[in-house]
């Protein structure tokens, strides 16, 4: 079978598995009392509360299921990340779940967790001889970030991950964001496996598994979506978006392409950009910039519906992803 073949029997398996787990997991977490406590300052959201949280197994399954086919140290390490900073979600919303209330793992307990997690990551792609210390710069070549890729690795993990938390906040946004986002880096990183499966066969089986994770995180997401799209029937919750928000910084962080993250997935950039702004303005005048942040909450509040932010950050996000296939012409 050709590649693209394959590809598209992962993107379909993924769909079709993760639809198909869906409802029964839902049953499964409505049997565990798995509701979401909306915070109280959310009005709009009041009707919500109770809607099973921890959806995200629906997806990551997926997503771990192809890793273990196309298996090479890239997809071991990057599902392994998944399953790391998922665990720490999933830790995270079980205590919100077992005590009531909103405030699930104290914050130095997850900044610990997810530095952890990102050390591990860092490591792997400095000593990787399929990775190493090298970026991609659009037009200007590979520059060597030396000693220097480990702490900007770990930035980039925490980050991301916290981005996609933070995007998570209404009906399907951070999924149908994350789609846009993985349509876009599976056509990238295979550009790049083509390009390099004659001269670098070993390199270009690790972008391989690297596209396959992207395809696959397209087909269950999709299948998520089904149950998560305005009015939802399930939360992703932490364990979601943690996992999801580690996959996001994976594909990039381990095919060199660290930067596309600003582009591709501007978004969730813009999610934690608006939040740094409304703290840091109130802070200094004691007025808000924005009616509520993250900034998809200012246009719920603005009368937006949660469908309609959804294709906007969706467009949004395909835009950012135009310009980064302009620029991926440059590496």
């Amino acid at each position: 079978m050709t590649p693209v073949l394959i590809l598209f029997l992962y993107f379909v398996g993924a769909f079709i598995l993760s639809a198909s787990i869906a409802l029964p997991i839902i049953k499964g977490l409505k049997r565990l009392r798995a509701g979401q406590n909306i915070l109280e300052y959310v009005v709009q959201h009041e009707a919500k509360a109770g809607t099973p949280t921890m959806g995200g197994i629906i997806f990551i399954i997926p997503i771990v299921i192809v890793c273990l086919i196309e298996f090479t140290p890239v997809s071991l390490v990057a599902m392994s990340l998944t399953l790391g900073f998922g665990l720490v979600g999933f830790l995270d919303d079980f205590i919100k779940i077992k005590f009531g209330r909103n405030l699930g793992l104290k914050a130095y307990q997850k900044v610990i967790a997810q530095l952890g997690l990102s050390a591990i990551g860092a490591y792997f792609v400095f000593a990787s001889k399929h990775i190493g210390t090298g970026v991609n710069i659009p037009y200007v070549g590979e520059i060597d970030f030396s000693w220097g890729i480990i702490p900007f690795v770990m930035l980039i993990y925490i980050a991301t991950t916290n981005s996609v938390n933070l995007t998570d906040g209404i009906d399907g946004l951070a999924g149908i964001t994350s789609v846009g986002y993985f349509v876009v880096f599976a056509i990238i990183l295979m550009l790049q496996y083509f390009s390099k499966n004659g001269t670098n066969p070993e390199d270009a089986e690790q972008l391989f598994s690297l596209t396959a994770i992207s395809v696959s995180a397209v087909g269950g997401i999709l299948g998520y979506l089904i149950f998560n799209m305005s009015p939802a029937r399930v939360f992703m919750g932490d364990t979601g978006s943690l996992a999801l928000g580690a996959t996001v910084a994976s594909v990039a962080v381990m095919s060199k392409n660290p930067l596309f993250i600003a582009t591709i997935g501007i978004m969730f950039v813009w999610s934690s950009i608006s939040v740094i702004v409304q703290v840091l303005y109130f802070k200094i005048t004691k007025k808000r910039v924005f009616l509520m942040a993250p900034f998809h909450h200012h246009l719920e509040m603005k009368g937006m519906s949660e469908s309609r932010i959804g294709i906007l950050y969706l467009a949004l996000t395909l835009i950012g992803g135009a310009v980064s296939l302009v620029l991926a012409e440059g590496i």
